[in-house]
């Protein structure tokens, strides 16, 4: 991604057939203008067009949206649910976490009677998933029902990195013992490892 430049109010930053208005930014005849002095960013997503953004600090900022597939790191596990701090949006790492849930029908696609929370995440487990809803004020619902998604990364108690065996067991390379999971197939470049772990 090339260095974000510096506009200010007022400046056209580009035609709204080539890209969509973001935040610090409005469309006008057309143009997307900047709507404050700040950096300009360029945000592309999916298929969309890409996303022209003004931000205050030269830093990318994201906010988890319906659909995003996130990075999370699970929190705590009760019976229903587990709760997550969302560290990372799609492959951007964000400044600061944000509240997630994952509910007990929303953690694999079938068998949804079957499933225990307890035997498809541990706190501490690093979680992809995607964004459902935005639930209730203090956090955002997400989903793991789908095969790529679910935990990548999970300790053992015996503090190391354990190896996924099948879509729902992980297994200790030091103690040999085998843990419950709900484990993702997925690939090492998608995975934002959180700070800290």
């Amino acid at each position: 991604m090339a260095a974000p430049t510096v506009c200010i109010p007022g400046q056209r930053l580009g035609s709204a057939e080539e890209y969509k208005s973001g935040r610090g930014t409005f469309t006008r005849q057309g143009f997307i203008y900047s709507s404050l002095a700040g950096f300009q960013h360029e945000v592309k997503k999916g298929e969309d067009l890409p996303e022209i953004q003004v931000l205050l600090e030269d830093q990318q900022t994201m906010v988890p949206e319906v659909g995003s597939v996130v990075t999370a790191k699970v929190v705590n596990v009760n019976p229903r649910f587990c709760r997550c701090a969302i560290v990372g949006v799609e492959r951007t790492q964000l400044t600061q976490s944000f509240r997630g849930m994952i509910r007990k029908e929303d953690i694999r696609a079938t068998e949804k009677d079957k499933i225990e929370v307890y035997k498809s995440f541990r706190p501490g487990d690093v979680v992809l998933a995607r964004i459902l809803s935005l639930g209730d004020a203090q956090s955002y619902l997400l989903s793991t029902a789908e095969n790529e998604l679910g935990v990548v990364l999970a300790q053992s108690e015996a503090g190391v990195n354990m190896i996924p065996i099948s879509w729902c067991e992980m297994v200790c390379p030091k103690s040999h013992a085998k843990e419950y999971r709900k484990v993702a197939r997925v690939q090492s470049q998608h995975i934002i490892q959180p700070s800290g772990t």
